[in-house]
């Protein structure tokens, strides 16, 4: 586990954890070695945060390439940051660039590292559940690893687009995790891709509850760091 990512679970996991009080179900549902998608719902920058937060094991998180290349002061400590907490970087823009963040996380994922991703590609504007993109299907299949399906609600509430910090007393923060799903030895053509990534949202649907829109929620100029997939 990277050194800033312990002192984070020791320090600023426990007061999190005191002060929102989140409520975990079906923890027991995820391994306890070897490497691991969470794939999730996006409802708020806050879901990484509690996210890594209740599992117990070192979460790497994807993050925009520009955090890691910034310049002057601010640059050098988004870029030390970001590496101290073991993020992986990724090009936004699409295409070969976005799929550099796979070349980085499948030997992570192989080395038995936990990756987290939300297949919607961004928050939702509503807070429905939006169609999945297929990177989470791509890259299990890719490392050979189970996917975990992971629903959030609440934290939409405690930090809502524009908010700079999570605030308590604004409702309860609920995190499920389902029985992991393992596609090992599924075909990786688009059709099959995509029927794995609609299970994995129906997974991710009986965990929240959401209402379902069959279409790719429109993406955020803003988009902060976060492990949304862009493929």
């Amino acid at each position: 586990m990277p050194l800033l990512y312990t002192i984070g679970k020791l320090t600023v996991a426990p007061v999190l954890r005191m002060v929102f009080r989140p409520t975990v179900q079906g923890l027991e549902n995820v391994p306890r070695s070897g490497g691991l998608i969470f794939a999730s719902n996006h409802l708020s920058v806050a879901d990484e945060i509690f996210l890594g937060t209740v599992v117990p094991r070192h979460l790497a998180f994807w993050a925009k390439s520009e955090y890691f290349k910034g310049k002057g002061l601010k640059g050098t400590f988004h870029k030390h940051f970001l590496t101290g907490l073991g993020a992986i970087p990724v090009e936004r823009g699409g295409g070969r660039a976005a799929l550099s963040a796979f070349d980085a996380a499948v030997p992570a994922l192989r080395a038995g590292e936990q990756v987290a991703i939300y297949p919607e590609g961004t928050r939702s504007p509503d807070g429905r559940l939006y169609r999945g993109r297929t990177g989470a299907a791509r890259l299990a299949l890719a490392a050979g690893v189970p996917i975990v399906p992971v629903g959030v609600s609440g934290t939409d509430k405690a930090q809502p687009i524009g908010a700079r910090m999570p605030r308590p007393g604004t409702g309860p923060i609920v995190l499920r995790f389902g029985k992991p799903l393992d596609f090992t030895g599924r075909s990786d053509d688009r059709s099959s891709l995509r029927a794995m990534t609609d299970e994995l949202m129906s997974e991710i649907q009986k965990l929240t509850g959401q209402e379902y829109v069959p279409r790719y929620a429109p993406p955020k100029r803003d988009e902060p760091a976060t492990g949304a997939t862009p493929v």
